[in-house]
């Protein structure tokens, strides 16, 4: 602003002041009220005026003063996608829960090796046959080994869904020991992708219902009752139908000893179809099951075909109470049933192969006592018709068990459970070997 602008408004703004600050008696002394009226508004009109050259001035100033840069962003933490090479948009999450087992267990027939499986949860198959009186005093483990870990990816490529998903545990082999560091393996359990209605990779097999499984402390619960198998395969699925070709595998106990052998000699898939009908009720399913058993010598080329039907669901009865059921049967259902209790098939005298028919299943009640409390009761069995002439004495025939269990959650996805586990294995000669356990856990999902 030039010096002669700065003069006038100064000046007007002090013949402002001076004619506010008049005295009261000079007014008075012209008292007239049409001059009182033009004085007043002679007032206003110099405050407009000097208000107006202030608004200005202000819009000069703004205008002339340099133009100061925002200040840049701070640099980001990642300054690249966290996975470069996925498809645009995909969406990552990554879950799990660690989980501490402990257990006490009691067998009539002996001590359960240690180091087998039967020692980190119920596994029938191991449940010692013994003398009477062959028994020890009772066996206390502690593990974390079923602690788990996942990570999917989901993206949306040419307008098909695409899912890619990854999980695996800690109950992989020893690569330490129990006096210093409990060192164990990271194992797979799911590894596959899925899009549209496909599904390719490893996972549950489309003959095994999870949805079914009771609310266990034990890794599984009615083990010997139960589909429980994860296989490679590539599964197509349409509305309430799925169908899988899964890789095979043939497992069949030796002629005259019973002994277990495997054998990877299949070159047919194993095939399975499944029909799902679920509402608000719960869900039903039945599924199908058609399988090549074979094993190969120098000498031999022996095969068989076997077919196994499973049923199983789950009935919700209100809200705090359910149901859930699996029923199998059929040949062929060994290494699908029971984490293995029984063999695929039997072997004969002049080596072939025959189907070894068994009927399973298992039953749960489900109740829920309040949102911090629930418990559940479940019986399952299998049993086998073992040829003995074939496999011997020395076999299992069948085995049973009792789960009760009560589970408190002090908050969510914490869970603090009990179970009381018994068990019994007999084998053909009539013997027999029961298993009393507790089973305690901590289970945090994240």
């Amino acid at each position: 602003m030039n010096r002669s602008k700065q003069t006038k408004r100064s000046a007007l703004a002090l013949a402002i002041l001076l004619a506010i600050a008049a005295p009261t008696h000079a007014l008075a002394q012209d008292a007239s009220p049409q001059t009182l009226e033009a004085r007043i508004a002679q007032l206003e009109q110099m405050v407009q005026v000097l208000k107006s050259e202030l608004d200005a001035q202000k819009a000069a100033n703004a205008a002339a003063a340099p133009q100061v840069a925002a200040a840049p962003p701070p640099n980001p933490i990642q300054s690249t996608t966290v996975m470069p090479a996925a498809a645009p948009g995909t969406k990552f999450s990554f879950g799990g829960f660690v989980k501490l087992d402990a257990m006490y267990t009691d067998t009539d027939g002996g001590e359960i090796a240690d180091g087998s499986t039967g020692r980190l949860f119920y596994v029938p198959g191991t449940i010692p046959v013994g003398a009477p009186g062959s028994s020890e005093s009772a066996d206390l483990d502690m593990h974390a080994q079923f602690s788990r870990l996942w990570f999917g990816a989901d993206s949306e490529i040419a307008g098909q869904k695409v899912k890619a998903y990854l999980e695996m545990d800690l109950f992989g082999g020893a690569l330490g020991n129990e006096i210093s560091t409990n060192t164990y393996g990271v194992t797979i359990r799911h590894a596959y992708v899925s899009w549209g209605n496909w599904l390719a990779g490893q996972t549950w097999s489309n003959f095994q219902d999870v949805a079914a499984l009771p609310d266990a402390v034990d890794f599984v619960g009615p083990t010997e009752g139960t589909i429980f198998v994860r296989d490679a395969q590539l599964r197509y699925t349409r509305g309430p139908w799925s169908v899988s070709l899964e890789n095979p595998e043939t497992t069949y106990s030796a002629f005259g000893s019973g002994a277990r052998l495997n054998s990877d000699d299949n070159n047919v898939p194993d095939v399975t179809l499944r029909y799902l009908h679920k509402g608000d009720w719960g869900h039903f399913t039945v599924a199908g099951l058609a399988r090549q058993l074979k094993y190969e010598t120098a000498l031999l080329d022996e095969s068989e075909t076997s077919f196994a039907v499973s049923v199983s669901g789950k009935w919700n009865l209100g809200a705090k109470d359910d149901i859930r059921y699996m029923v199998n049967g059929g040949s062929g259902l060994g290494r699908y049933l029971g984490l293995g209790l029984g063999p695929d098939a039997m072997q004969a005298a002049d080596g072939s192969l025959e189907a070894l028919d068994g009927t399973a299943g298992f039953v749960a009640w489900r109740h829920v006592f309040s949102p911090k409390w629930r418990s559940n009761v479940f019986y399952s069995m299998a049993q086998f018709d073992n040829d003995t002439a074939l496999t011997g004495l020395g076999v299992t025939e069948s085995a049973q068990s009792i789960h009760a269990n009560l589970i408190y959650s002090p908050f969510p996805k914490l869970d603090v459970g009990a179970e009381l586990i018994f068990g019994e294995r007999e084998i053909e000669s009539g013997a027999k070997g029961e298993l009393n356990r507790l089973h305690m856990h901590v289970k945090y999902n994240f």
